[in-house]
């Protein structure tokens, strides 16, 4: 783990108020894994910004942020040039299985982007992605270009499937089956597919999302049930999770 005042060698907004970063950060890249997140700081504010992993390379690292309150609403305002105070890698990231394995990733909104890793480890991995609408869809061409195959669903039908990314995935599911899941999103989208997982005899990996304010287990802030074999155990998303075996979390 680092912290330390990075380098933002680019900025590119993806869709309304959905920010991309590109950051220099190569040794900090060199400890990162697919599902782990930076903690950010920023000036006048008391706590840090959990942000999801999108990307990792040799160079450094990439984020997207999606404005929702002041302190991302700030981050916003950062450009090429400007010193972004990250501390991370932070949390345990998805377990990664042989890149020939058939995968299956399912994102949700803003929870898109900690999957395209995963995209880029896998051959020709599936990816389900839901939006809200077309405008707010992001990252279908990365997780193309990464050689995935991608079935987009928007809840207004703008595009792709009109209605929830779930539907689609289950029919996937049910014909063609699958080696290993991962899901990223709104919690009602992960416990539908939780559900799937199970139906249909599927490992499967659920990243959480959380209100953090230290990032490391001390607040305790972030804990979430757990079933374990003693029952059901309270975990921190920051430090346990953010990614749990799905058969494990109570939703």
């Amino acid at each position: 783990m680092l912290q330390k005042a990075y380098p933002l060698i680019g900025r590119t907004l993806i869709a309304p108020h959905t920010h991309s970063f590109s950051i220099d950060c190569p040794d900090m890249a060199a400890l990162a894994r697919p599902g782990q997140f930076v903690h950010v700081r920023l000036p006048g504010f008391l706590l840090r910004r959990p942000i999801s992993v999108c990307q990792i390379t040799q160079d450094g690292l990439r984020i997207v942020v999606e404005e929702r309150g002041a302190g991302t609403e700030e981050m916003a305002r950062l450009g090429s040039g400007d010193l972004i105070d990250l501390l991370g890698p932070l949390g345990n990231g998805f377990l990664t299985e042989a890149p020939h394995r058939r995968a299956v990733l399912v994102g949700g909104g803003i929870g898109t982007p900690p999957l395209l890793p995963l995209a880029e480890h896998y051959h020709k991995a599936e990816v389900f992605l839901g939006f809200r609408s077309a405008d707010r869809a992001i990252l279908t061409e990365d997780f193309e270009a990464a050689g995935a195959t991608v079935t987009l669903a928007t809840e207004d039908g703008s595009a792709g499937h009109h209605g929830y990314v779930t539907e689609p995935l289950e029919q996937h599911l049910a014909r063609h089956g699958a080696d290993v899941l991962y899901a990223c999103g709104p919690e009602p989208m992960l416990k539908a597919v939780q559900a799937l997982a199970a139906k249909y005899h599927v490992t499967a990996y659920l990243s959480l999302e959380a209100r953090m304010a230290c990032g490391v287990g001390a607040c305790l802030g972030c804990a979430v049930p757990i079933l374990t074999a003693e029952g059901v155990v309270y975990r921190h998303v920051c430090k346990d999770g953010p990614v749990f075996p799905a058969e494990e979390v109570v939703l």
